[in-house]
């Protein structure tokens, strides 16, 4: 399979979630399962959905777009393949994953193998902004908390565009603005959220429309994220002579550095969630 060559302003892994996939391994050894295990979506979805909500956040999607088995579906930040294991599983459409980051990339391939979901969801390594597909080829794209990190707003929409079938949807959740950041806030975003793109939740609708897309839809997030990010911190921390047991302690620390980042600025008032789609006429 011919992969996207990957390009990158910036250091992605100064975002610590991203910093140690090697947890997922260390993670289904603590199941019982070895590298060469055959694996369902249901022994990976505690631990390779790395946004908020979960497979939750994913049947949403379905409901709202509407996929079903005939659906040909495009992920933007595919991350180690989570959301588009269970999208193909839960509705049986086909779905094309991309990532940036060649280890998140190859091992959420390993993963989607591992499920016998090979056929169903092909992986793609590199930058969305230089990739070549074949124009109005999907039903959707989808995104789960990824669309931030690229800055490119105009060319990343108008690739979504081109790439959807007429009548086919934008859907992301993602980070949107309620008031503007400091200097010292967009430093520490780029850094820990690796956010190359945050604007206003009108600004966000406008580049849909920019773009081209209609009937566009949104929610507000934030309370519920902010609500999700914190139970995930009480828990992670109470749970944590379990977690330093599975995982090294860099990785303990790096999960709690990261977790404590996005409850502390959820809960601030400037970060919030937005669930936003648009339709390509």
């Amino acid at each position: 399979m011919k992969e996207i060559t990957v390009l990158s302003e910036k250091n992605i892994k100064s975002m610590k979630l991203y910093s140690d996939v090697v947890r997922i391994n260390n993670e289904l050894r603590e199941m019982g399962k070895d590298n060469e295990s055959a694996l369902t979506v249901d022994d990976l979805v505690a631990f390779d959905q790395l946004h908020y909500h979960g497979v939750e956040a994913i049947d949403i999607a379905i409901d709202k777009l509407g996929i079903n088995s005939n659906s040909n579906v495009l992920e933007i930040g595919a991350g180690i393949g989570g959301p588009a294991r269970y999208l193909a599983t839960k509705s049986g459409a086909s779905v094309t994953a991309i990532e940036l980051q060649e280890d998140h990339h190859k091992v959420g391939a390993e993963l989607t193998e591992r499920c016998g979901l090979d056929k169903k969801v092909r992986h793609l390594c590199g930058d969305f902004l230089e990739s070549k597909l074949a124009p109005y080829s999907f039903d959707a794209v989808v995104s789960w908390l990824a669309i931030y990190h690229i800055p490119n707003r105009p060319k990343l929409l108008n690739l979504c565009h081109s790439y959807l079938k007429s009548h086919g949807f934008f859907y992301t959740e993602d980070f949107a603005l309620h008031s503007p950041l400091s200097k010292f806030e967009n430093n520490e975003l780029s850094k820990d959220f690796f956010a190359n793109y945050l604007v206003s939740y009108s600004d966000y609708k406008t580049d849909l429309i920019k773009a081209g897309f209609h009937n566009i839809l949104s929610e507000d997030m934030t309370t519920s994220w902010s609500k999700f990010t914190e139970e995930r911190y009480n828990l992670y921390t109470l749970d944590i002579e379990r977690h330093k047991r599975v995982h090294n302690p860099q990785i303990v620390s790096n999960m709690i550095h990261f977790y404590g980042f996005a409850k502390r600025y959820l809960a601030g008032g400037k970060l919030g969630g937005i669930r936003i789609l648009g339709q390509k006429q």
